[in-house]
């Protein structure tokens, strides 16, 4: 179970890392939808992808995953919810809601609450 949660995270890491790098300018587009401003964009960038590099970190250094795995999911419940809040489709919601809910079982294994 251990390389499934390592599995996880990778997927979480290069996800974000994708989007934020080679799709920034779908992020341009989305934070304005938001009505966010360029900073707070720049803030969410810089904290995503310094989460994601602690998450392939985290592979070699167990103890460095809870707490970036916990911050990414409140990232991605974020993103829910403005997404919501502009009313998007199903479709714009399930990215972010596919890593939250990898973000809680990675937080969860990584707690050893799951017992893996």
């Amino acid at each position: 179970m251990i390389n499934f949660t390592t599995a996880c995270q990778i997927i979480v890491a290069f996800s974000v890392a994708y989007v934020w790098i080679f799709r920034f300018h779908n992020v341009i587009l989305e934070f304005k939808q938001f009505g966010l401003s360029d900073v707070t964009r720049s803030a969410v960038g810089a904290t995503k992808i310094a989460l994601a590099t602690l998450l392939i970190a985290g592979i070699w250094y167990p103890s460095l995953v809870l707490i970036p795995s916990l911050l990414m999911g409140l990232m991605m419940v974020a993103a829910q919810f403005f997404h919501f809040k502009i009313s998007n489709p199903w479709v714009k919601h399930l990215p972010s809601l596919i890593l939250l809910l990898l973000c809680i079982f990675i937080a969860l294994a990584s707690s050893n609450i799951l017992k893996l």
